[in-house]
């Protein structure tokens, strides 16, 4: 190779590095936003995380509050129908030993 060709090279590979420099610092504030946005992304997921962790656990608790509630709604009811069976247990032996009375004063008078 001649010189002029090895100096024509040269000057073309300085010109190309510039204009790499060039575009490389164009890109450098763009990676370090990169960067950044990157960090912020990874702290968003773990806050991320630590809400739906706090969010099951409320739906456990809201679930354990809901099967309380539900208890407490029924207790009433279940009061109720142990009161009825037991005035109807009462009503029931009343008669009969009124019917048992009766029969054993008509007996006497009859014997």
């Amino acid at each position: 190779m001649q010189d002029f060709e090895v100096l024509e090279r040269l000057t073309k590979a300085e010109e190309r590095t510039k204009s790499n420099s060039h575009r490389l610092d164009k890109l450098e504030p763009i990676v370090n936003e990169i960067h950044t946005m990157s960090n912020t992304m990874v702290q968003l997921v773990e806050e991320v995380k630590h809400t739906n962790e706090t969010v099951s656990s409320l739906d456990e608790k809201v679930e354990r509050i809901d099967s309380r509630v539900d208890l407490m709604e029924r207790s009433p009811a279940d009061e109720f129908k142990t009161y009825k069976r037991t005035a109807g247990a009462a009503i029931i032996s009343t008669i009969a030993g009124a019917f048992a009375a009766g029969m054993l004063v008509w007996a006497a008078n009859y014997i």
